[in-house]
């Protein structure tokens, strides 16, 4: 993506700026007209289109080419930051509609990538990652078809690896309740749901030799 984005940006300009550079011997009609030429008041200065202007589209399209070089984004997140750069909804639109056109905004492909590593690197859960891509302003049939790589045998390897670390660094002599509680409450956070949160400490948690034996009597 990186490569892709490095050669839209340096492409800069428009189709017709590199159509005319082609035949140097062709007038330039966006440039400035000699006085009593006849030119328009609103003939472009400097040479610059009103694409090239500021507010344009070349502008717009090189903010959101900036955006993405960082991270992979929804368009409705770079819908987001182009209007809070002052950037009109068509001017925006044509923008987004450009790059969507060669793949670099695909929310289907977005939704994929950040459910692959939202829940393999900081495991959150199918509840906390449905949220997210919500939030994200990513449709519903695509967060579906993403979470659809998420099954619930991955859920619970993913939960168990959690409850496994957080074991370690639980408190010397924690009541088995409190423990089991607090436990709970890490992998709900997260977006496992309840069921599957009990079921993953229980099992660990006297797998980790805290049996009830340890314990006070509840």
């Amino acid at each position: 993506m990186r490569r892709r984005l490095d050669e839209l940006l340096a492409a800069g300009g428009t189709a017709t700026g590199s159509a005319r550079s082609s035949r140097p011997d062709e007038p330039d009609p966006q440039r400035v007209r000699p006085a009593g030429s006849g030119a328009p008041d609103d003939a472009p200065l400097g040479g610059r289109t009103e694409d090239d202007a500021p507010g344009g589209i070349e502008q717009a399209k090189e903010s959101a080419l900036r955006l993405l070089a960082v991270r992979a984004r929804s368009r409705a997140e770079l819908a987001q930051r182009l209007s809070a750069k002052g950037y009109s909804p068509e001017v925006t639109e044509q923008v987004l509609d450009r790059l969507a056109e060669v793949g670099l905004i695909d929310d289907a492909d977005f939704a994929r990538q950040w459910v692959r590593q939202r829940h393999g690197f900081s495991g959150k859960g199918r509840r906390a990652l449905e949220q997210e891509l919500r939030r994200k302003g990513v449709s519903q049939e695509d967060s579906a078809g993403a979470l659809e790589g998420v099954t619930a045998d991955d859920e619970y390897e993913r939960a168990t690896e959690l409850v496994r670390r957080k074991l370690r660094s639980l408190p010397a002599g924690l009541d088995r309740e409190k423990a089991i509680r607090r436990l709970v409450g890490m992998l709900a956070r997260r977006g496992y749901g309840h069921s599957v949160a009990y079921a993953v400490v229980k099992s660990e948690y006297d797998a980790a030799g805290f049996g009830d034996e340890d314990a006070p009597p509840d």
